[in-house]
């Protein structure tokens, strides 16, 4: 920590050292690369840490730069925008906002669509505001606007690079500080759990739409106000820095620098930005010609870097210059609230004449089934009987086509996994869903998403350290409760997979639930710890919680659940206790191969 502490003092030391070190050149350079920094600092929380690949920030670049440039340097505005023109900071709040509203539309529009439509989707907007910035006379055309006022600070005026300098890196590092803040937070870790899939995100409580229209949205305005800089840097604006191309740029910053990393929007921009200089000077002497042929370098970078350092750059830098290892106790924070739990033998979930078809297959079939809080339900039957697509039924996943199931008394089919979550009903899953890169502590964090309720702003400005000690303290309890709190702040993906899925029970735990949702808990787990599995589960049973699993290993449901219920193509053929269920003549036959 001393050796981190250290590291951005001496960076900081040079930063504010460069104008007075430099020429008017490199304090030039020093600029753009502040100015893309902000960009691709939008682009890591949006790709690198969320999954959404955007190819049109540019276009909001462009937005923040025209609007200031319309507000502040068109000789007679309409009516309705005079009382907002003439000043630059006005116009920024301006920008903000429209930025907003843009992203937020453009956003509930594009991120609906997933796969490569969504890519698609963003090259589509991009070429159209470019396009429009383009033909609207009002913005000067193609031409573009001219004119563009200083900026002025308390009266004084920025009137050389080096005055805009250190405006530009003051920005760049408050947005460094606050998505940093964002991201060590419960908000952050919803956004990462972006992916690891809409589905394990959702049955943990996170509201997917809303995260994913957050971050393009913060992107927006982190781009919006890099525009606002450059206009008033270069005090006229055209259509040209603001085409797809440059968005592709904006793009290949994040990715060679370190898509999931902050730090790394600040590497690949300068990587990018110096390299571009040098080749544009470069390449037409040796090639006798010019042209853009920098970005076939950049093309051929980019499949490098893909090939052989997908994280990119910034954990190449960390690993030749080691961290200091930072001294981590557990954390510690109040109680969380709790629900009360229901009374011993009270009907949690009733799943009534239940039928999921997909197309023509019918993969559940008129299933009925309950379970009761301090009971152990087994549900049992072979590859293919539907035990999985019921599961995903129950816990909002998939839709029924009829019937009905209740939580609690209360209808949930047809509601969110999210909303299902919040009710008191948690889940893991057959194949483990994990973030691998994070600690098993902030994993475990997720199952607590919904017993939170600060916000991004919150986050942001770090005004959610209470809550956020609560929610870690919580985990942290959850991963002692079942066994691995010597692992607290190893990450996931170093875990044996059968310690990865106690550590899915211990994120399930750590939303509070009453009833539990468990998709073969006991695979890949060694005899020993399928006993201390199963101890944990009686002691939870013992405390009144409801547990339905789902477990093809026999020995360890027989000696576990207290009842069963076992399926085949969809049906339901036998239900009852575990002694009973190993007579039933069709659970011999269709389970157990027949043998008696």
């Amino acid at each position: 920590m001393r050796r981190d502490r250290f590291a951005l003092t001496v960076f900081l030391l040079l930063l504010s050292l460069a104008p007075w070190l430099l020429g008017e050149f490199h304090v030039t350079l020093l600029n753009y690369i502040g100015l893309y920094s902000i960009v691709a600092l939008g682009l890591v929380l949006l790709t690198g840490v969320g999954g959404l690949t955007s190819f049109g920030q540019a276009a909001f670049v462009g937005l923040g730069a025209y609007t200031t440039a319309w507000l502040t340097a068109t000789p007679e505005l309409p009516a309705w925008a005079a009382l907002v023109g003439g000043s630059p900071w006005v116009a920024l709040l301006v920008g903000l906002a429209l930025t907003a509203l843009f992203a937020f539309v453009l956003g509930w529009a594009t991120l609906r669509l997933s796969g490569h439509y969504l890519p698609l989707g963003t090259i589509a907007w991009g070429i159209a505001i470019y396009f429009l910035f383009g033909n609207i006379e009002l913005l000067g055309g193609h031409t573009g606007i001219t004119g563009i006022p200083l900026l002025s600070i308390a009266g004084f005026e920025l009137r050389d690079s080096r005055h805009y300098y250190y405006l530009i890196w003051a920005m760049l590092l408050a947005a460094v500080w606050l998505t940093s803040n964002l991201l060590d937070s419960r908000e952050g870790r919803a956004i990462r759990a972006l992916k690891g899939g809409t589905v394990m995100a959702e049955s943990m409580g996170v509201n997917t739409p809303r995260s994913k229209v957050v971050i393009f949205i913060i992107a927006a305005l982190f781009a919006c106000v890099s525009g606002w800089l450059y206009a008033h840097l270069q005090r006229f604006v055209n259509p040209t820095p603001f085409g797809l191309h440059i968005g592709i740029e904006y793009l290949f910053m994040a990715v060679i620098g370190g898509a999931a990393h902050v730090w790394g929007a600040l590497v690949g921009a300068t990587v990018i930005t110096v390299l571009k200089q040098g080749l544009q000077e470069i390449l037409p002497k040796i090639l006798g010609a010019s042209g853009n042929f920098e970005v076939i370098v950049f093309g051929v970078m980019m499949i490098l870097m893909l090939q052989r350092a997908r994280d990119g750059l910034w954990p190449l830098l960390v690993h030749w210059f080691p961290r200091g290892e930072a001294v981590r106790s557990a954390p510690v924070g109040e109680r969380l609230s709790q629900r009360t739990p229901p009374t011993s033998g009270t009907v949690l979930l009733e799943v009534k004449d239940a039928v999921k078809k997909f197309g023509g297959l019918v993969a559940n079939d008129r299933m009925n089934l309950h379970v009761t809080a301090g009971e152990i339900l087994a549900l049992i039957g072979p590859n293919g009987a539907g035990k999985s697509t019921m599961f995903n039924c129950i816990s909002g996943v998939d839709g029924l086509s009829s019937g009905e199931i209740r939580f609690l008394g209360e209808r949930v089919d047809g509601l969110a996994s999210r909303d299902i979550a919040r009710r008191g009903m948690s889940r893991t899953f057959q194949h483990v869903r994990l973030l691998p890169a994070m600690s098993v502590l902030e994993n475990v964090a997720i199952g607590a998403h919904l017993r939170g309720d600060n916000g991004v702003a919150m986050a942001a400005f770090q005004l959610d350290r209470k809550e956020e000690g609560r929610l870690l303290a919580e985990a942290a309890r959850q991963i002692e409760r079942v066994g691995l709190g010597q692992y607290l702040f190893e990450q996931a993906g170093n875990l044996a997979l059968g310690q990865q899925r106690i550590v899915e029970i211990a994120r399930a735990l750590a939303a509070d639930p009453c009833l539990l949702l468990l998709d073969e808990p006991a695979a890949g787990l060694r005899y020993l710890e399928k006993q201390s599995l199963a101890e944990l589960l009686r002691r939870l049973r013992g405390e009144g919680m409801g547990i339905l699993l789902v477990e093809h290993d026999m020995d360890f449901v027989m000696g576990l659940a207290d009842r069963l219920v076992v399926m085949e193509f969809g049906l339901k053929i036998a239900e009852g206790s575990p002694d009973q269920v190993q007579q039933d003549p069709a659970v011999l036959q269709a389970y157990l191969g027949g043998v008696g």
